[in-house]
């Protein structure tokens, strides 16, 4: 049985992430480099993300239930990198200080329907983000570092869970995809009911690799070449085409 990391541990790795992604900043020679693993952004527009992201979330949790998410003052982006860095920092710094005055249980806006939409939520949600984006960083100055294990078997959960469930129906033949990763195994059923976690039974394909590797298939920054793939592999690319 997976379980996630507790609320003080999701803020301690969202601040150890947000400081690796700083450092990857920090070594870069040119901020106007493109992301290899996010194609449309230039290094700079993912620091732009990461830092109005993290503002924004912490201004969304301080705000408490409500019908959208909060619009805070925006707070520029600074052109020489000391202060750059120091405003991401600060960005960090907000979110986190809001996350932990609020609490796991605090209700607030969140853009999902397959959980809860509290600040623990939240937590968890800004952890992953963060993770994929400092590995995308690392990838553009050519020094990616796997996602620490702790992160990532977490990361392939919660995708899972929050991005793989929908009630949509799946258009093709039903299927159930087990993917597997630190000893751990998830089984993903698709048919026309929809997407969904279910216990475990016999699968059509599996997929099994590292919690980083699996961690970022599923984020779309790796290939399924990483992976072992025992059985009908069109059945997982059907699911990245859906």
């Amino acid at each position: 049985m997976h379980t996630t990391p507790g609320f003080s541990d999701l803020l301690r790795l969202i601040d150890e992430r947000s400081a690796a992604f700083r450092a990857a900043v920090a070594a870069a020679p040119d901020l106007g480099a493109q992301v290899p693993t996010c194609p449309d952004w230039t290094l700079a527009d993912l620091v732009r993300h990461i830092g109005d992201g993290r503002r924004t979330w912490a201004a969304t949790v301080a705000a408490g239930p409500a019908d959208a998410k909060a619009a805070p003052e925006p707070v520029p982006m600074p052109e020489g990198r000391d202060d750059l860095l120091g405003w991401l920092e600060d960005a960090t710094r907000e979110l986190l200080d809001a996350l932990e005055a609020a609490g796991p249980d605090r209700e607030c806006w969140g853009f999902w329907t397959t959980a809860p939409r509290t600040a623990g939520v939240v937590a968890r949600r800004q952890l992953h983000e963060v993770a994929a984006h400092t590995y995308d960083a690392q990838v553009t100055i050519g020094a990616p570092q796997p996602v620490p294990a702790e992160i990532a078997v977490d990361g392939v959960d919660e995708f899972l869970r929050m991005f793989n469930t929908t009630t949509d129906p799946w258009p093709h033949e039903p299927e159930t995809i087990r993917f597997e990763a630190a000893g751990r195994s998830w089984w993903l059923r698709l048919d026309g009911e929809g997407a969904r976690l279910v216990p475990r039974r016999d699968a059509s394909v599996e997929a099994v690799g590292t919690a980083h590797d699996l961690m970022l298939v599923l984020y779309g920054r790796l290939g399924l070449d990483v992976l072992e793939v025992r059985g009908d592999r069109g059945v997982l690319e059907r699911l990245a085409a859906w």
